[in-house]
């Protein structure tokens, strides 16, 4: 039984439930209301004298402010409204701690609060607290967001594990008696990578204690421009003032309006996975899905790629859109061109049929997996920030519109990271936008910005993609055909030549240049290694290269690259290649 005592400043409780309308119990001078729960679990705008407590059956939480005290017996109801709320009380009862409910504390103030403890927020933080600033950080999830947890961090990992199950296959060219391939034991694997994360969730929460950070768990709404109210992990509520907020609250993947899409799986359910899916559909010709397909396909999975198209990785180079299509198809993964899902079933025996359609023709086919997987694109996290009340401008994607120094359209509110509508969803990028905006704001660096040109990218396909600067599309629509002139290069690897013709992987490299010096405005690169090569001519790039500046290279990162893109057609181009073979070989004779 649920009674009440409350001191005679409070005039209402509030408890809310999904299931009953609201009712008035007439014995003054308490009310009660029982009043209906919206999905995003914010309460009704409630004069601040007034007493509220909000129930929450699926975490049996109870947020009381002021303070309520329970005792027993209950006040004399009178009244068949009266009874009738008081036996739903009674039920609620059951539910609530027996414990002293949490209570709101005092508001916080600060300098600067960061709303998301992912890589580019908690960049941001501790530039800010080193630079002086008072700081407080707030997450409702892990620590790390979304690279740490469910994206770059135990994707590379698992990448990292698809790669050494193709090097035990490629073995026997090079002489290799191994028999069978090795079979992967997923749960000890995941075991591991699991393990790992959560090494790293506790580093992240250590470098915030070195910097002096104070970080909350919980989630965070805009009240005011300068003030957040956030629901903690533990009971109760917090406000927090700061004369500057950071919205780095990054997004999430998102599933289709599909029947049977709640027995789906994105790329964060994906890492939740406890055994390895001996079949899986999987959607999306995104990088995401470029890089699922590719790892689970190596790892022995018989993987079905849907894609609406008919190339993946649709905004990359057209020599990379076809070089990676046709390797995928090389490498034996069952590639739907021109197709769509349209209705998943669970059949039973851990099977799920997938429904799908061929855009052109209409036809429909299905094909029965374990799994099914959607990486068909992300939405930013902003829901539950209050901030399309607030008035902060959108664009139709529903990311934050920022400038180029971070400015949101209100003065002091910053946004970063997947959130924003820069357009690179990468945590590299992050990261450094959110530490030259805390140079700005907290160490006089008035001009400091993130430059948004040549970001390279990386996509950890089979084989490796890397790619800076403009497509030969951008670049033609950019600067006009007559002022762009391209290099490429498509061959074999010499990791490739002990082996049959079927087994062989590309190779492929193109520099885009545009003007009478042939500045390089592009680079697209396919092949072993291309990520870490990237990482070099990146920087290259980024400085202003040429084609001349290519041509001089004596020492690089990469001779093979270097001699290739320094010629100016294929047949000198493979001439290049052999020298650096006899070159290569001759130092172990």
């Amino acid at each position: 039984m649920l009674a009440r005592e409350w001191n005679s400043r409070a005039e209402v409780v509030l408890i809310q439930h999904t299931q009953y309308n609201s009712t008035v119990l007439k014995n003054p001078p308490v009310r009660v209301i029982v009043a209906p729960r919206s999905s995003s679990m914010r309460r009704p705008a409630l004069p601040p004298s007034l007493c509220c407590a909000t129930f929450c059956p699926s975490s049996a939480r109870a947020f009381f402010s002021p303070p309520l005290h329970f005792s027993s017996p209950p006040l004399p109801l009178r009244t068949p409204q009266a009874s009738l709320a008081a036996a739903r009380l009674t039920h609620f009862a059951s539910h609530l701690p027996t414990s002293t409910p949490a209570m709101s504390s005092p508001a916080k103030e600060c300098d600067y609060l960061v709303i998301g403890i992912g890589s580019g927020g908690i960049a941001s933080g501790r530039r800010a607290a080193k630079h002086g600033a008072k700081v407080i950080a707030v997450e409702s999830a892990r620590y790390g967001g979304t690279c740490v947890n469910v994206g770059c961090v135990p994707k590379k990992v698992t990448w990292n594990a698809a790669a050494i199950a193709e090097t035990f296959r490629d073995a026997r060219s090079y002489g290799f008696q191994l028999g069978e391939p090795p079979a992967l034991d997923w749960p000890y694997f995941k075991h591991k990578r699991d393990a790992y994360v959560k090494r790293l969730n506790g580093i992240y929460e250590n470098n915030l204690n070195k910097d002096g950070i104070e970080h909350l768990r919980g989630r965070a709404k805009f009240v005011a421009a300068d003030e957040v109210h956030i629901a903690l992990h533990d009971g109760g509520t917090q406000r927090v003032r700061a004369k500057h907020i950071l919205i780095a609250t990054g997004g999430r993947p998102k599933l289709p309006d599909i029947p049977g899409a709640d027995l789906c799986i994105t790329s964060d359910g994906f890492f939740d996975l406890e055994k390895q899916p001996k079949s899986i559909a999987t959607s999306g010709a995104g990088y995401i899905g470029v890089e699922m397909s590719g790892m689970l396909h190596a790892l022995g999975t018989k993987t079905h790629f849907f894609i609406r198209g008919h190339k993946l990785l649709r905004s990359f180079d057209p020599m990379v859109q076809d070089a990676v299509t046709k390797e995928y198809e090389r490498q034996g993964v069952h590639l739907y061109k021109g197709s769509q899902i349209t209705k998943v079933e669970d059949i039973g025996n851990g099977l799920k049929r997938v429904t799908y359609q061929e855009t052109e023709s209409k036809r429909e086919s299905t094909v029965e997996v374990e799994e099914v997987l959607f990486a068909t694109g992300r939405v930013p996290e902003i829901e539950d920030l209050a901030i399309k009340d607030l008035g902060i401008k959108l664009n139709d994607k529903n990311h934050i519109v920022t400038d180029d120094f971070q400015n949101t359209s209100i003065p002091n509110i910053y946004a970063i990271g997947d959130v924003c509508d820069r357009g690179f969803e990468l945590t590299p990028v992050a990261i450094a936008a959110g530490r030259r905006l805390s140079d700005r704001l907290f160490n006089s660096q008035t001009n400091a910005k993130l430059d948004y040109t040549n970001i390279p990218s990386v996509v950890f396909a089979h084989p490796e993609i890397g790619s800076v600067g403009l497509t030969e599309p951008e670049a033609r629509k950019q600067f006009g055909d007559q002022a762009i002139k391209i290099y490429k290069a498509e061959f074999t690897a010499m990791y490739y030549a002990r082996m049959e013709p079927e087994h062989k992987g590309p190779t492929a490299y193109k520099i885009v240049c545009a003007g009478e010096e042939e500045k390089v405005v592009g680079l697209h690169i396919l092949g072993q290694g291309s990520s870490e090569i990237l990482q070099g001519f990146g920087v290259a790039i980024k400085m202003g290269a040429t084609k001349k500046d290519f041509d001089n290279c004596v020492v690089s990162l990469n001779p093979l690259f270097c001699r290739a893109c320094a010629r100016k057609d294929l047949a000198t181009i493979a001439a290049g290649r052999r020298a650096w073979r006899l070159m290569y070989i001759a130092p172990a004779g």
